[in-house]
This record gives C-alpha cells, sequence and structure tokens, in this order.
C-alpha cells in the first residue's frame, strides 16, 4: 500500500470533515487532496445526511441505502448515535449491493471487505462508518494520517481546512454539475452516474479506482 501525493490548497495541511456511510467520491477527492484528516465526532447529529446514507446505482435507478438510527431523547453527539437493527436494514442493503453489483469485475475481489464489516453489527453508527472508511483505503492503496475530534469546536484550528457539511444530499446537484468526476465504465444504464458511492467505482475499477478519484480532484 503506497501513500497518496497530497495536493493541499494554500495554507491547509490537514482536512476537518465528518465521517459518511459509504461515501460518494466527491468525499473521498477531499480526503486525497490533504495529508492529515481530522474525523468530526463531536458534532450534533444532523438528520438526512451522508452521514447514514449512500447512493448506488441498481438496473433500475440510482437506489440511496439508508441505516436506520436511534439517538434517543434530545440532541446527541455524533459518536453517541446508535444503529436501529429493528429494521431489517442490513439484509436489505447487502441484497442490493449484491443485486447491483454481483456482475461487476471486482465484485467477487471486495465484496468480502464490506460484507464483513456490515455484518458485524456495530452499535454506533461512527464505529461502522469509520471501518468501512479504513477499508476503503486500504483497497484503494492509500494511506492517511486520521485523527477524530474529542471536543467540539466551531472554528477549525490553525492549517485545517474546514469542510464539514461541504458533502451533502442537498448541494448533490451542484457537485454534479461542476465538478469534473471522470467517467468509468459502470454495471448498469446507458448513460454515467456520477458521484455515487466509492463501493460503485471499487466494485466496477478495482485497482484503477484510486487514479480516477485522484484525477477527479477539485478545490472548492
Amino acid at each position: 500500500m503506497t501513500s497518496t501525493n497530497s495536493r493541499e490548497e494554500g495554507p491547509f495541511a490537514g482536512l476537518l470533515i465528518e465521517l459518511h456511510y459509504l461515501p460518494c467520491i466527491q468525499y473521498f477527492t477531499h480526503l486525497l487532496t490533504y495529508e492529515k484528516v481530522v474525523l468530526e465526532a463531536a458534532e450534533h447529529y444532523p438528520k438526512q445526511t451522508y452521514r447514514n446514507r449512500c447512493r448506488v446505482r441498481t438496473a433500475q435507478k440510482v437506489n440511496t441505502l439508508s441505516v436506520p438510527v436511534s439517538k434517543g431523547p434530545g440532541k446527541a453527539l455524533t459518536r453517541d448515535v446508535k444503529i436501529d437493527y429493528h429494521q431489517p436494514w442490513l439484509k436489505d442493503h447487502w441484497r442490493t449491493i449484491a443485486s447491483a453489483y454481483g456482475k461487476a469485475p471486482f465484485f467477487p475481489d471486495y465484496a468480502p471487505f464490506f460484507e464483513k464489516t456490515l455484518f458485524k453489527k456495530y452499535t454506533f453508527l461512527f464505529d461502522l462508518n469509520l471501518e468501512l472508511l479504513t477499508n476503503c483505503l486500504f483497497l484503494l492503496g492509500i494511506k492517511k494520517n486520521i485523527a477524530i475530534t474529542t471536543g467540539y469546536q466551531e472554528v477549525a484550528p490553525e492549517g485545517v481546512k474546514d469542510l464539514r457539511n461541504a458533502v451533502t444530499l442537498e448541494k448533490e446537484g451542484i457537485a454534479e454539475s461542476f465538478h469534473p468526476f471522470v467517467n468509468y465504465r459502470q454495471v448498469f444504464g446507458n448513460e454515467f452516474a456520477p458521484n455515487l458511492s466509492i463501493a460503485d467505482l471499487l466494485f466496477c475499477q478495482g485497482p484503477a479506482a484510486a487514479s480516477i478519484i485522484r484525477r477527479s480532484i477539485f478545490i472548492i
């Protein structure tokens, strides 16, 4: 596994960003741009974001997979949000992923990493997302210096680029319109669907995935 040749934006050598569930390609372009990555764990958990969602392409359409969570009463910190296993989301997610990518060239090679992590049945969403991110970076052959916040800071420390909430569902259309995503061959569809989950890129392109991300880097 080799280190990435990170590009730094001006004085910023580090990145502050939240964890996502099987993040999209845009998320990884930000990770690759900075040498150090700090993951936000002490924020108040917001609803309806990529923290518990990802987009995959099935035979019919682009589907959004959502992990149900149970926050309890009042505001909860992101690191304390629990996954709700009373709903049959886990088998549904894996069934959808296997159906969408079962015929992808690299599904047999990479699927065990995702399946094993998902079916560990982590209590906390943060822990699930962190292991999925770690596995994805491993499969991409990318090493990153990763830290986790222990308290919330409204303003990022000096030298750290704050991209918390920069990659959102609400901004998805903007990202697709202006972000120079590199096209690659996908399993379904006659038109390329940009900025899907990293799972789509890994299953479809395998070892070429990291190169595609680097070529899609867009500084904001």
